[in-house]
């Protein structure tokens, strides 16, 4: 229970990565704040199963596109806990195509909801940090390719590549304040999304890898516990690769 007390606010945490990371923080004791745009059954399904621990948990339907939404979610969570310790922007979506058919649209979506939504929350939650004298864990969710980037996803890459950046920017910001800013760059992973991609795809994909296999949202999970525990303070401004082996 080494996280007991503490009070941890992760974005995009009613199913996939984000609900594993919840769970996971859940049962090293922190107090949970999930945040999505779903609608409020699933917001719901996700906190009954962490408040089955016993562990306290609260649900805060916002758009993190919009600052004012963020205020206010970042408002309420201080009103009910007085505190946060832990952000973890988990928050994406994906809007596939390539570069001369990819509609604007999709661009702007694309960046506002991973790359602005991350500045967002950052900044929002950073004032709060900065003021207590236990500092905090940021954990952004990047990826890998915002490394390397990928044919058909060059709103994606570009907005997980500023991640990397914004990521190493505020670490070096918010360092003296005794404030951890990290990365995780997740590579394949099993999520809804890959579940619809056809046998042959997940083959093709697991020959890229050299563990031979996707990863699991636990792994992602896994280490964003290591980041947000004391066995990390002495670690900020990093980018780790959680992918099998994809990219080296």
């Amino acid at each position: 229970m080494e996280l007991f007390g503490k009070v941890a606010l992760i974005t995009g945490s009613a199913r996939g990565i984000g609900k594993a990371i919840a769970l996971e923080l859940a049962n090293h004791g922190a107090k949970i704040v999930i945040n999505d745009i779903l609608p409020k059954n699933e917001i719901d399904k996700t906190l009954e199963e962490i408040r089955k621990s016993g562990d306290q948990a609260i649900g805060i339907r916002a758009d993190i596109t919009i600052f004012k939404e963020v205020e206010s979610m970042v408002k309420e969570i201080i009103n009910k806990f007085g505190k946060i310790d832990i952000l973890v922007n988990n928050a994406g979506i994906i809007r596939d195509s390539l570069l001369i058919r990819m509609k604007e649209e999709d661009w702007d979506t694309v960046i506002n909801i991973n790359l602005k939504g991350t500045f967002n929350c950052s900044k929002t939650v950073a004032k709060y940090m900065l003021r207590q004298k236990s500092g905090g864990k940021i954990v952004n969710i990047s990826s890998v390719i915002g490394l390397v980037g990928n044919i058909g996803q060059a709103n994606y890459a570009a907005s997980k590549a500023g991640i990397i950046g914004l990521t190493k920017s505020i670490a070096k910001e918010l360092a003296l304040r005794n404030i951890n800013v990290n990365a995780i760059a997740p590579g394949f992973i099993e999520t809804d999304m890959t579940k619809r991609l056809s046998e042959k795809v997940i083959k093709d994909l697991q020959q890229q890898i050299p563990l031979k296999r996707l990863g699991t949202v636990k792994d992602i999970a896994k280490v964003v516990y290591f980041l947000v525990s004391d066995n990390a303070n002495y670690i900020t401004g990093q980018v780790i690769n959680v992918d099998g082996g994809m990219v080296m």
